[in-house]
């Protein structure tokens, strides 16, 4: 088959498409003729050498998969041919066909199209995870949301308003976060013009946020713990700024008795992805199906200009997700 390879660790340029070997679905995978994928932040670190692939799991960049299955494995019982899935990988998405376990399948709604299905397994699972499972997240709550116009911030701030939660974002633009309020966050911040920490404690006073989601690390640190309420709840998901601190004063994290996780869902086992996957297809699916929830595609690209979709990423210019359109790979 034909899929998109790397000549040798470093920048966009290293994208090519090349011939790879066709996988084959083992007792309980499906395999998938590919119609479309996304762009992740993983895919430029794992590009560049720095995010490889679990044990086990296709050498191929790219987390999520849509598209239609073309053969199953001796003893799927979920899935025919012809069945239109979507769901979370990891790896091998950037190809004319992926591997999937049946229980991480799920079926494409009626309403929704190959590239927007694309753009909703790896944002919306990891937000998912983030504010309920590990957040705990309740109604009525506060969740300070950085990076609000990112795929996974744009998934966040809708589940959050459906939960009925209190949402302020971060963002870095008045466009980012004009499109953060159309979502429905409450309060969006200009993280470049304005200190979120006193733009919080004005609008909502002090030590009012109960989750914070932070994708941005060191450079927060401080603020996250100054605008966090007693037993708030610090989920690191990426560190954009670094990850390393100085002077740290830990007395703020016992005396809030803060909870602080670090996560990465795709070094979970398949058990938990199964898991994750199956409570969302259940609560969550539906709301895409009544257009309650919805994926935020900020741009299509076909997949053989990848290497421009990548570069797109490593601007910041996106709403939302970057979607790789997959016909046939020449």
């Amino acid at each position: 088959m034909k899929a998109v390879l790397v000549k040798k660790p470093g920048d966009a340029g290293q994208l090519y498409i090349g011939e790879f070997p066709t996988p084959e679905p083992q007792d309980k995978e499906i395999l998938v003729k590919v119609k479309a994928t996304a762009v992740n932040r993983a895919d430029i670190h794992q590009r560049k050498g720095h995010y490889p692939p679990p044990k086990g799991a296709s050498p191929i960049i790219g987390l999520e998969v849509s598209g239609v299955v073309e053969a199953t494995g001796a003893n799927v019982t979920k899935w025919k041919v012809g069945d239109r899935v979507f769901g979370l990988l990891e790896g091998g998405g950037y190809a004319e066909y992926a591997v999937l376990h049946e229980d991480m399948a799920m079926p494409i709604p009626d309403s929704l199209s190959y590239e927007d299905t694309a753009a909703i397994p790896e944002v919306f699972l990891t937000a998912y995870q983030t504010l309920f499972w590990i957040g705990h997240l309740k109604q009525g709550e506060r969740v300070l949301i950085h990076a609000g116009a990112s795929g996974v911030g744009t998934a966040a701030i809708q589940m959050a308003k459906l939960n009925g939660a209190y949402v302020a974002v971060t963002a870095g633009s008045k466009e980012k976060l004009d499109a953060c309020q159309k979502l429905g966050a409450d309060l969006a911040i200009n993280y470049k013009t304005d200190d979120f920490a006193k733009v919080i404690q004005e609008a909502l006073g002090p030590s009012s946020i109960d989750v914070v989601l932070d994708f941005i690390g060191a450079s927060y640190w401080e603020q996250n713990l100054e605008v966090l309420g007693m037993d708030g709840r610090h989920v690191l998901i990426s560190t954009l700024s670094g990850y390393k601190l100085e002077n740290v004063d830990l007395r703020a994290i016992m005396g809030k008795r803060l909870t602080l996780t670090g996560t990465t869902l795709r070094s979970r086992d398949r058990d938990y992805k199964v898991k994750l996957t199956q409570e969302f297809m259940d609560t969550m699916l539906p709301l895409f199906k009544k257009g309650e929830l919805k994926p935020i595609v900020d741009r299509v690209f076909p997949i053989a200009e990848v290497q421009e979709a990548h570069r797109y990423m490593e601007a910041n210019k996106n709403i939302g997700k970057i979607v790789l359109s997959v016909g046939e790979l020449r």
